[in-house]
């Protein structure tokens, strides 16, 4: 697959992928020291995985640019067999970055990816922009 860190092929893992280049809210781009929001936010998540319960079961990575510009602060949740979710609209601070943790751990726990409403920390409620199929689901409707 050669050298290009785009080419990667996926591992059986889980990843939270950070866009490194997300704008810091809705109305700027930097933060007062000139720093992008989605930077700020993967250093956030960074900290809160040190000490959470999920550490040793997501990958964190980051990626310029996930093209959901209107969304600031943009992950992608991704594994294999599982249900992918593109979530944004994040502050980049610890509260968010560990209330999206307790989201991921139920996730992990979850056999497809699917965690039930009621579940959700109210740190992601409202933050969901896509939900992404696994490769090879094939939709059979009731």
């Amino acid at each position: 697959m050669g050298d290009n860190p785009m080419s990667r092929s996926p591992e059986d893992s889980t990843n939270l992928i950070v866009c490194s280049t997300c704008r810091f809210s809705k109305d700027a781009r930097e933060d007062a020291s000139g720093r992008r929001g989605g930077a700020l936010f993967a250093e956030a998540l960074a900290a809160a995985l040190v000490e959470h319960r999920c550490r040793d079961r997501v990958e964190l990575q980051e990626m310029p640019c996930l093209f959901a510009c209107t969304s600031h602060c943009t992950v992608y949740i991704r594994a294999e067999r599982r249900l992918g979710y593109v979530l944004g609209r994040f502050v980049p601070s610890r509260e968010h970055a560990v209330a999206l943790l307790d989201y991921i751990s139920q996730y992990l726990d979850s056999s497809d990816g699917v965690v039930p409403y009621g579940n959700w920390p109210n740190g992601v409620k409202g933050h969901f922009l896509v939900r992404v199929p696994p490769r090879g689901f094939v939709w059979a409707p009731r």
